[in-house]
């Protein structure tokens, strides 16, 4: 998952689907792992499943939601035949309840509110311009932009939503940063960390980090080199970070030690 999102190509719109995959074939895979039936109950998948769903309610957004609801795709028989368990978007409830958070954040005023909400419901249920057999057939194969750009011309407040969001690409810089981070704590002059101290330890650091963004001199603390350094013997000088949260280059107050 992270090596499909850290690209520059458009893949917003594939992330709920491909989190939903993945932990799927991740059931397969322990369960013939521990040769059990599928109608089994496996111990070790429940705890792995529990974790997978809890890291993807922390970095699931209902952009992701909205970008889901809009792919053709997902509304096309060819789709929803490779798998019986699969549900189109608007017959899942948690994809409809943030979709529709997306679109009252998106379109405060109720007229255009209530416009946006007859349009997918002609989309989704593929009536009125959307009932076309070429629109349909066009459906599981087409890309998401190309199908928008030949036949959602008679819905433009949502052919405006999917110009936009399918074209956006992901990122994985926060893990990245996060990775940064647990190399400068657990380095090969101290490998012997256990996996809980090191943990804890990346905690902190980032919270330290955290407080030095604060406007509050009382708040401000020491940030000691950086993610740049591998241990602490050679650093000569402490550093005071007067960072921003809108500035991706941290400018630094050099201290010399008198």
């Amino acid at each position: 998952m992270i090596r499909f999102c850290d690209t520059d190509k458009p893949c917003l719109h594939l992330v709920y689907e491909m989190w939903d995959a993945m932990i799927e074939k991740v059931k397969i895979e322990i369960y013939k792992k521990e040769k059990r039936a599928m109608s089994q109950i496996s111990c070790f998948y429940d705890v792995v499943h529990r974790i997978l769903v809890a890291r993807w309610a922390k970095n699931n957004t209902p952009l992701h939601c909205l970008a889901h609801s809009l792919h053709p795709r997902y509304y096309s028989d060819v789709w929803s035949l490779e798998d019986s368990t699969r549900c189109a978007p608007h017959r899942d409830g948690e994809i409809s309840q943030e979709r529709m958070k997306c679109f009252r954040r998106l379109f405060p005023n109720d007229d255009e509110y209530s416009k946006v909400l007859d349009e997918y419901a002609m989309f989704s249920m593929k009536t009125g311009p959307f009932d076309d057999l070429t629109c349909i057939s066009m459906m599981g194969t087409m890309e998401p932009k190309n199908w928008w750009v030949n036949f959602g011309a008679q819905a433009p407040l949502l052919q405006t939503l999917a110009f936009r969001l399918p074209g956006q690409p992901t990122s994985s810089s926060c893990a990245e940063r996060n990775w940064s981070t647990y190399a400068f704590i657990h380095s090969l002059k101290r490998n012997k960390l256990t996996p809980s101290r090191a943990q804890d330890l990346v905690y902190i650091h980032n919270n330290l980090r955290l407080l030095s963004r604060s406007p509050n001199p009382d708040a401000k603390m020491w940030d000691v080199g950086g993610d740049a350094f591998d241990s602490m013997e050679d650093v000569g000088f402490l550093e005071v970070a007067d960072l921003s949260l809108d500035e991706p280059d941290f400018e630094n107050d050099l201290i010399i030690d008198s």
